[in-house]
């Protein structure tokens, strides 16, 4: 064949089709992932891998194992309480109505079948009943209506309460009151119980079984109603609280706690004031380490020195209480202090060692000369040979406190001004108090815009907020006898302030008779308040050099929790009835507890003695409308502290920035930040407001969020300005300053408007205050131009561990006597 003749091979071009591969399937097989791994398995999956290789069958064992468990563990529980391994089953009594009798209750309850022992402790309002044949211990207490602290102590360590309802109408107002309380602190198990149904005529009982379970439909949805009538429905309300499963709060799980049953009061000086306390009770929640530190509620911290251990009053197997009971001889012989044949039998469990023994510093002994350098740094070399030379650096007078950066603002001429030094001096660091933003300013119209009918809807706030009210007209004459002006007075101020700043966010006026970047000196601009830095460490007052800090707080947190599972069994436990020797405790104490009030012991976990910056999440209670502003005193019940302190309000938000606020907003949840001794979450919180006749009002609950010194808490102030000219994006302002150094301080402080233009200052137009700037839009002539400007505030060291008791709660329902009503 001719060369010519032959065919040409064909070569694809550059649009050739190319075809997808051959997919062999979404997932390798399981021989091929063993061919390839040859054995090898990661750390990491192995434990995911096992439980994804187990079988169905095997899925289902695995699933019915860990619900056998889960009921093991809470059957364990229910028999574990009030057994004799076990401490009794505490039941507090918890009347809701005045017209509520637990009395005849409380008899119902003793006088029951089955061959019960009753002991009475002395005390007419708690009694304890021993069950030996269903092998169950109780101990019966009533809450003190009437003392508000009395009733969130017992409900903090109860395992049940018991609420009596009155038949007619369910609970009062003072009822509705505690269980707002004891919902806010953490409810444990509970049982809902009427007495007096029997009284009832046959043909209204119905409609009144109707009418009381729509009213505790709203507190208790899933609760079921026991009548109290008769001793046979006793046994029943008792077989239900033995067998209800019970509620856990967090905040009492992981630490141990004790309702003292006897104290016994020995001084340790000659005054007589304070001494060691002798608390007698059964050891709940967690082991009793006498090494650790123990908290007296309403108290404060303290050491144990010794724990001993005496023999149980409450035993189910007594047999030489039977025998005595028999002979006719008194069951209180046994029970009584001054035996010889209990003192005999006291066992001495654990001595406190002074070496392992934890400490009860508070607070950090600030070093004045820490941080002070011996050796000349490079910078002061450089300005002693400045001033050889004869090259003396120009030093400004500036402010106590204030940094490089913030110096830089300040001009040449302000060191004969003379004002920044006195302005500092005299205020500290409570410039930026909201109540000095508010007298500093001048009744304008900004205050004057309060209309009159704002002024009647305050009054009439006011009025429904009264707690006592005298229905008899005759009296109506001595009504204003009893009248504050001077309170009444301050409280329209207060909500004008709230109504003010609702209208005009964080706005205030710039003083005329002072100069702006000597009222101002402290704050600064940002460009953006979400974006731009702000050194935490920076410029801290000296409040922060007395408090402890953690280095990642959640660690320690769960560092400790670890610690004390590990070192469980080493303490007194769980039920044991024990003496425990707390040192250095004030006669009140004793003296309180011998007049009825109930005495409560906790342990702290480690660092819990310890102050720093605690922030609290906390929301409005909706039954209080009165305005709260920062930095008035509150009282707080974090867990088991009860303090006084003054909380600095700033909203939630994940930012590392976060504006405060000047009252406590109705419509969100805020962070109140004190200080006060450290906290481990979780913890409950309930914050009350003291009036000045001594009663507390309940204003916020929420729960602790973190205890975090570095959280920025920044002020903001808002300075308004008017546009006087308008020409296309520029625009003549003026009312926002006064003079034209002011403006020229305040000139890289970027500017906005309340309709979103966002502009800067050019220059300043004559010597009255007007200035020309310009925007990146034409204003409207309504707008209003605004300058933010910020500054980190800190709250104020007003921590108190004392706290009065609340005054009885006035119902409207009562009369009062005028007399009464003097005294409050």
């Amino acid at each position: 064949m001719a060369m010519g003749d032959k065919q040409a091979a064909h070569r694809p071009g550059a649009f050739k089709q190319q075809n997808k591969a051959h997919k062999t399937g979404r997932h390798r097989g399981r021989g091929a992932q063993d061919r390839e791994n040859k054995g090898r398995v990661s750390a990491k999956v192995l434990s995911k891998k096992i439980k994804r290789d187990l079988s169905k069958l095997d899925r289902r064992h695995k699933s019915n194992q860990i619900r056998r468990q889960r009921k093991d563990s809470v059957l364990t529980e229910k028999r574990h309480l009030g057994s004799k391994d076990g401490p009794p089953h505490l039941v507090v009594l918890v009347a809701l109505h005045s017209r509520a009798i637990t009395k005849n209750l409380l008899d119902l309850i003793q006088v029951n079948e089955g061959g019960i022992l009753q002991e009475v402790d002395g005390k007419s309002c708690s009694f304890a009943l021993i069950c030996p044949k269903q092998k169950q211990r109780w101990c019966f207490v009533e809450a003190n209506k009437d003392d508000l602290h009395s009733l969130l102590d017992l409900a903090k360590v109860a395992d049940t309460l018991l609420f009596v309802l009155d038949p007619q109408e369910g609970w009062d107002s003072y009822g509705d009151y505690c269980l707002s309380c004891l919902f806010a602190q953490g409810l444990p198990s509970y049982v809902v119980a009427v007495q007096g149904m029997n009284d009832i005529p046959i043909k209204k009982k119905t409609d009144v079984k109707k009418q009381l379970s729509k009213v505790i439909e709203k507190r208790f949805p899933d609760a079921k109603l026991f009548n109290l009538d008769n001793a046979q429905e006793a046994a029943i309300l008792l077989r239900q609280m033995g067998t209800q499963k019970q509620r856990h709060l967090a905040y009492r799980d992981r630490r141990s706690y004790i309702l003292a049953h006897k104290v016994d009061f020995q001084p340790s000086d000659d005054t007589g004031l304070v001494g060691t306390l002798k608390v007698s009770g059964y050891v709940r929640g967690q082991e009793l380490r006498v090494n650790g530190l123990i908290h007296l509620v309403g108290y404060g911290d303290f050491q144990m020195s010794q724990i001993d251990a005496p023999p149980d009053p409450y035993r189910l197997n007594n047999r030489v209480r039977k025998e005595k009971a028999k002979k006719g001889q008194d069951m209180e012989m046994e029970d009584d202090p001054n035996n010889t044949e209990m003192e005999e039998d006291v066992k001495v469990l654990m001595k406190a060692d002074a070496t392992a023994q934890e400490s009860l510093q508070s607070e950090v002994v600030p070093d004045p000369m820490e941080g002070e350098q011996t050796w000349p740094t490079d910078e002061e070399l450089r300005d002693a040979e400045d001033s050889l030379k004869g090259n003396v650096k120009v030093q400004k007078k500036v402010p106590k406190g204030t940094s490089n950066y913030q110096a830089a603002w300040f001009l040449d001429d302000e060191e004969s001004d003379g004002r920044g030094e006195s302005e500092d001096d005299d205020d500290d660091d409570d410039i930026d108090d909201d109540d000095d933003d508010m007298d500093d300013e001048p009744e304008d119209a900004m205050n004057e815009a309060v209309s009159e009918e704002e002024e009647g809807s305050a009054e009439e706030a006011e009025e429904e907020s009264e707690t006592v009210t005298i229905p008899d007209s005759t009296r109506d004459d001595k009504y204003d006898e009893n009248l504050d002006e001077a309170e009444e007075e301050q409280m329209l101020e207060r909500y004008k302030q709230e109504r003010t700043d609702e209208m005009f966010p964080d706005e205030v006026d710039t003083p005329r008779n002072q100069l702006a970047r000597t009222r101002f000196q402290k704050y600064r601009g940002l460009k953006s308040f979400r974006t731009s830095p702000w050194d935490s460490k920076e410029n801290l007052p000296r409040d922060y050099a007395r408090i402890f800090q953690f280095h990642d707080f959640f660690r320690t947190r769960k560092r400790v929790i670890r610690e004390l599972e590990e070192e469980q069994n080493e303490g007194v436990m769980v039920g044991w009835y024990v003496t425990v020797h707390v040192s250095g405790v004030p006669v009140s104490a004793s003296e309180h507890f011998k007049q009825g009030a109930p005495l409560v012991l906790c342990s702290l976990l480690p660092h819990e003695q310890k102050m720093s910056v605690v922030n609290l999440l906390v929301r409005r209670h909706p039954g209080n409308t009165e305005p709260v502003k920062a930095k008035e005193e509150m009282i707080f019940h974090c867990g088991f502290r009860r303090f006084r302190a003054s909380p600095l309000y700033s909203q939630h938000t994940s930012a590392d920035k976060h504006k405060s606020e000047r009252f406590l907003r109705s419509d969100a949840a805020v962070v109140a930040t004190v200080y006060s001794p450290i906290t481990f979450p979780p913890a409950t919180v309930l914050m009350f407001k003291p009036r000045s006749n001594g009663m507390h009002d309940l204003i916020a609950t929420g729960s602790l969020l973190t205890v975090n010194p570095d959280r920025t808490i920044i002020k903001r102030i808002v300075l308004s300005g008017h546009p006087f000219k308008i020409l296309k994006k520029t625009a003549v302002v003026r009312y926002m300053f006064f003079n034209r150094e002011d403006i020229l301080w305040f000139k890289p402080v970027e500017l906005r408007t309340k309709w979103g233009q966002r502009g800067h200052i050019k220059e300043p137009l004559g010597t009255h205050g007007h200035m020309k700037c310009h925007f990146d839009g034409q204003l409207k002539s309504q707008d209003t131009v605004l300058m933010n400007l910020y500054k980190r505030v800190y709250p104020k060291w007003t921590y108190d561990p004392y706290v009065p008791l609340p005054v009885t709660w006035v119902k409207n329902e009562v009369e009062i006597d005028p007399a009464d009503i003097e005294m409050d």
